[in-house]
């Protein structure tokens, strides 16, 4: 569905109202995220049946139990990844594209990962005209081995854990950022894969959506 022009006019102050009251004053304090982030059109990379809360600060559903992460939550992944323009980042669960799109103005280039088909069809077109984002269909816990090595490993979402498959796609001094889940609580965290091994440390407690296919294994108890 085509925007018009007035449409277009109503989405653009909803942006700049969410970048006005949700990330200036909740710690994104990156410019150029910042500046990326009322840059694209966040409404465009979502079904047209919710593009009207494209900029609540709230998760916004996208079908078969998945959903756009909140804008906070995004917003403070980016700036906490101390992104650089010569950056190639790996990012896990690209949802409608809107994550990729933003990294995009921001890094060299972007693999952005996502595992369900119908998300992923609605990424790929609205991606056209970033031609420095890469598009994978599968596995998000899988990433992309073909790629690597990453500078930087973004999660946008929350999980259990952060698989190794993933940690070796990261190059040596890499960071990392991601959400995770803990007995019904997400935070954000980040980190740093070094020669002595790799952890995350939580830099806030914030609502993240959940991601699937990061699941820990469950041990067995009496």
């Amino acid at each position: 569905m085509e925007l018009t022009a007035i449409d277009s006019n109503r989405f653009e102050a909803m942006r700049h109202a969410m970048v006005a009251s949700q990330l200036r004053t909740n710690a994104v304090s990156d410019a150029r995220v910042v500046a990326a982030m009322a840059r694209v059109p966040r409404e465009t990379f979502l079904p047209a049946d919710v593009r009207g809360i494209a900029y609540r600060d709230t998760a916004v559903p996208l079908g078969r139990g998945r959903f756009q992460n909140v804008p906070i939550a995004t917003g403070r992944l980016l700036t906490e990844a101390w992104l650089l323009p010569t950056d190639r980042v790996l990012l896990i669960g690209a949802a409608g594209g809107y994550t990729a799109a933003v990294l995009a103005g921001l890094v060299a280039a972007v693999v952005a990962v996502e595992s369900d088909p119908g998300l992923a069809a609605m990424a790929r077109e609205a991606l056209v005209g970033y031609p420095n984002v890469t598009l994978v269909e599968g596995p998000l816990e899988a990433g992309h081995a073909a790629g690597a090595p990453y500078d930087v490993l973004m999660i946008d979402g929350a999980v259990e854990h952060v698989p190794e498959a993933l940690v070796e796609q990261i190059r040596a001094g890499g960071r990392a950022v991601a959400g995770i889940a803990d007995r019904g609580i997400t935070r954000l965290t980040s980190g740093r894969k070094t020669a002595g091994g790799f952890a995350l440390l939580d830099f806030a407690d914030i609502d993240c959506v959940p991601l699937p296919g990061f699941a820990r294994p469950r041990t067995f108890t009496f």
